[in-house]
């Protein structure tokens, strides 16, 4: 299946340093692409984007919160991931820029998983982890069977005779 090819962005005035995320489409320097990244919030009290760190290649990349970003990155193949404070994994793909070219990604953050999906709204997510929500809710299943079950069987040596 072929995609087509993605729109260029009217130049920017003055230079574009790569791998610093502009609020502002932006034109790829020789050799690089563009990576317009989408990102949401999430259902969580703290936004995840301000909490989280984006990486391309393992290279930290400033993106300060929600929205849209533009990053000049190199052309080639990168890993691109969210990870957590801790560096955790949360969203990982990966993707081929072209020289050139614009790649989108969108970043969603969810109830119960995270994603990433492409320009065309393909799931392209290597690894989701699941949200903040549903660990919460898998944690708080288990410690209520281990309490529960620890009285249980408590209280029912102690009945014995």
């Amino acid at each position: 299946m072929s995609y087509p090819p993605h729109p260029q962005y009217p130049p920017v005035p003055g230079p574009v340093t790569p791998m610093i995320a502009y609020p502002h489409p932006i034109a790829p320097p020789p050799g690089y692409a563009v990576l317009v990244v989408s990102v949401n919030r999430g259902p969580y009290i703290v936004p995840a984007p301000t909490t989280s760190r984006f990486k391309v290649n393992g290279q930290a990349v400033s993106i300060p919160g929600e929205g849209t970003w533009h990053v000049a990155v190199p052309a080639g193949q990168h890993d691109v991931r969210y990870t957590d404070f801790m560096g955790i994994p949360l969203i990982t793909t990966a993707l081929v820029a072209h020289p050139g070219t614009v790649q989108h990604l969108s970043f969603r953050f969810g109830g119960w998983r995270n994603r990433v999906h492409d320009g065309q709204g393909t799931d392209v997510t290597k690894f989701g982890l699941w949200s903040n929500y549903s660990i919460m809710l898998v944690t708080l299943a288990v410690v209520g069977l281990l309490c529960c079950g620890g009285f249980g069987l408590v209280a029912a040596l102690s009945t014995s005779p």
